[in-house]
């Protein structure tokens, strides 16, 4: 699916003077070259960066196509060299590609530093400055790997979710938000603020729709809206949404706490769930264990395709396995995949990377997050080799 979006505003204009969602559109037509940030971040980032690019370089070799690439810092490999966890030349590096692709971010190195000096607002103001609203993470489980998962066979078996998540609204950009001392009681408390425009659920729905049009035409909004006003905004819109354009899609309603139990005793009723911001943050974790390890699993946070977007994998930074050659390159290797597809409109070389990874699960390599008797184990470097590899034999 040709899917890229993106939104003017930080912030969407009032209700009365809501913009019409732009839309969906590759971020630059298809070409011979491309500029692409990196962005390896912390923890095991450089190690799977450089097996990606590696990757990239090989199918790009394959399909007649070149990548220039530029680094930029984010998180606290930016802090430790900015002070800042996303600096103005890394932004402007990011402005400047065709795509972005992102490693990972964090550690206990930073973890004590002001919420607004951590690395994960660098994170949140890359998305916020790009206006990156829509993340796509799929939880597909391969058949090889179905022996990975900690549910049973028949439970994980052909399962193949698509979590899509609103990412600019909600609690985490709510305002007023903040921790003070009470006057009535001197208490502290802490308070943050769960809001969203209409638009931003309008147009969310119109992605989770048109990507549910691609696959099994069912979509499942997450929502509590027997409790928050919020959700019951989100509901009501999204069912506008359907009824006015996507009547040909089948529509269901879900509790968050019930679409969290669900996804573990039933996951393949599901085919693309849409829900708000931190709703979609806990379930496309939960989805993603599904698959038996995060080291799997790619992600793509997309705007109105007006600039580029961000793909990394779902995983974090795993410091306690850094430089050790025991990370798993291949949710990057994925993701890379969903940048060459959404952003770059490259499918056959997106296909290429994918079927690469089929290849070498099926010859019995594995890292150790998805490793199991009778396999062969590799580390980040020799998986990278062996991707690589695949990719120039195919």
């Amino acid at each position: 699916p040709k899917l890229n979006l993106r939104v003017c505003h930080s912030r969407p204009l009032p209700v009365a003077r809501r913009p019409v969602p732009a839309p969906l559109s590759m971020s630059v037509a298809r070409k011979d070259s491309y500029n692409i940030t990196l962005m390896p971040g912390d923890g095991i980032g450089p190690e799977i960066m450089t097996a990606t690019v590696k990757v990239l370089e090989a199918a790009a070799k394959k399909h007649g196509i070149s990548f220039a690439f530029t680094e930029a810092p984010i998180g606290g490999v930016a802090l430790d060299l900015t002070g800042e966890p996303f600096p103005a030349s890394s932004l402007a590096t990011c402005k400047a590609a065709d795509s972005i692709l992102l490693a990972c971010i964090g550690g206990p190195k930073w973890d004590a530093l002001p919420r607004a000096s951590r690395p994960e607002s660098g994170l949140l103001a890359l998305r916020k400055e790009l206006g990156l609203f829509a993340n796509l993470r799929p939880a597909t489980v391969m058949r090889q790997l179905v022996e990975a998962s900690t549910l049973k066979r028949e439970v994980v078996e052909g399962v193949d979710i698509m979590v899509v998540r609103e990412l600019t609204g909600d609690v985490y950009f709510g305002t007023p938000k903040g921790i003070e001392v009470d006057e009535a009681t001197g208490m502290r408390k802490g308070f943050s603020n769960m809001i969203y425009y209409e638009n931003e659920v309008r147009r969310i729905a119109k992605v989770a729709f048109e990507i549910a049009r691609k696959r099994d035409k069912r979509v499942c909004s997450v929502d509590k809206a027997n409790v928050l006003d919020v959700s019951q905004l989100w509901r009501d819109v999204v069912i506008e949404t359907h009824k006015e354009e996507f009547s040909d899609i089948e529509l269901s309603h879900m509790y968050v706490d019930n679409a969290a139990m669900q996804l573990i005793r039933w996951p393949k009723q599901f085919d693309t769930i849409v829900t708000g911001n931190m709703f979609g943050d806990i379930l496309s974790d939960e989805a993603s264990m599904l698959v038996g390890s995060l080291g799997m699993l790619p992600s793509a946070s997309l705007g109105d395709g007006s600039g580029p977007g961000v793909f990394e994998p779902v995983h974090g930074s795993a410091p306690d396995i850094a430089g050790q050659d025991k990370a798993n390159p291949i949710a990057n290797v994925l993701s890379a995949a969903m940048m060459l597809r959404y952003d770059l409109d490259q499918p056959e070389a997106a296909e290429t990377l994918e079927k690469a990874v089929d290849k070498v699960l099926d010859a019995g390599f594995r890292t150790g997050d998805i490793f199991s008797e009778g396999m062969t184990m590799v580390g980040c470097i020799e998986m990278g080799e062996k991707l690589v590899e695949a990719v120039n034999s195919a």
